[in-house]
């Protein structure tokens, strides 16, 4: 392996500690075993042959696997005493969320899960200041560290309003209609404030402030007093739908991507396998939720299982 990533055998030798004729004579008993040249050697360099291409690619594949066995087999230890946290804001995954939670614990009965709920003035859910191993996020988010995202599913914001407004009496409507309204902000890093206010599909033109919240309900209550309207996630309205509020369509506004997210210097065994079951279950159970043509003012829908 230390080979066929450095492309010298010097460099390889000493990343391992050894002397360069050892791992010459190993690499030649290994080819010898094998009965082709893994290697083109030059006095600079050593090319992988094609065989050694496969045999390179099928190396990486059994070592991934020998390290999820034995993440599986420590994770599932009830010794083991595994724990992980798992950060979210508002409605998680929305219905994926206890589908991903019910799997996982089939597959690690005795892990503990400890969900971590964050409002607003947290976008990352915990993973910038590592109270959290895992989070479910929206994307952006302001962050300086090494944060991997996989998207689970997108869909499209919604104008949130008052039914008494003149806005509920739509079907749906344009971001340009709205420049002269008042929004309802959310206290929160500038960049994620930002997108909740859509300030990239506003052409420029500043955005009006009536109130300022941290959470969802707080936002509905500061809507619902007059003090202005807010974007939202489609899921919201299934989870937080409250009378006196409407959710109208909006043209021209880039969506939502909701996604899994975790630090890449987190040794937590249980995080690749909880990315893994978050996998699973929306390749298993497809989100239909809106594509990216979103962002050029469409509406149409489409069913995506990210596989």
């Amino acid at each position: 392996m230390a080979v066929a990533e450095e492309l010298h055998f010097s460099r390889a030798a000493d990343r391992l500690c050894i002397s360069q004729p050892s791992l010459s004579i190993q690499i030649k008993k290994l080819e010898s075993s094998l009965g082709v040249a893994l290697f083109e050697r030059t006095k600079r360099s050593a090319n992988l042959t094609k065989p050694g291409k496969v045999f390179y690619q099928e190396c990486i594949s059994i070592l991934s696997a020998a390290d999820r066995a034995i993440s599986l087999t420590l994770a599932s230890s009830e010794e083991a005493g595994a724990k992980i946290a798992v950060g979210f804001q508002a409605n998680a995954a929305a219905e994926l969320t206890p589908k991903i939670l019910k799997h996982f614990s089939t597959l690690f009965p005795h892990a503990e899960i400890q969900m971590e709920s964050f409002d607003f003035s947290d976008p990352t859910a915990g993973l910038n200041d590592k109270k959290t191993d895992v989070a479910f996020v929206r994307p952006p988010i302001p962050t300086s560290l090494d944060i991997q995202f996989e998207t689970l599913f997108i869909e499209k914001r919604l104008l949130v309003t008052p039914d008494e407004s003149y806005l509920s009496k739509h079907d749906s409507i344009s971001i340009d209609e709205l420049f002269q309204e008042p929004f309802v902000a959310r206290q929160s890093p500038e960049v994620w404030r930002n997108f909740w206010l859509a300030i990239k599909d506003r052409k420029g033109c500043p955005v009006r402030i009536g109130a300022e919240v941290k959470t969802v309900d707080e936002c509905f209550e500061a809507i619902l007093s007059g003090y202005g309207v807010a974007f939202t996630p489609e899921s919201t309205q299934r989870y937080y739908n409250r009378p006196g509020l409407s959710f109208i369509p909006v043209f021209g506004i880039s969506p939502s991507c909701l996604s899994v997210a975790w630090r890449q210097d987190n040794n937590n065994l249980l995080v690749p396998e909880f990315i893994n079951a978050c996998r699973e279950i929306t390749k298993e159970n497809p989100i239909t939720c809106m594509s990216h043509e979103e962002q050029g003012g469409h509406l149409t829908e489409k069913t995506t299982s990210n596989s």
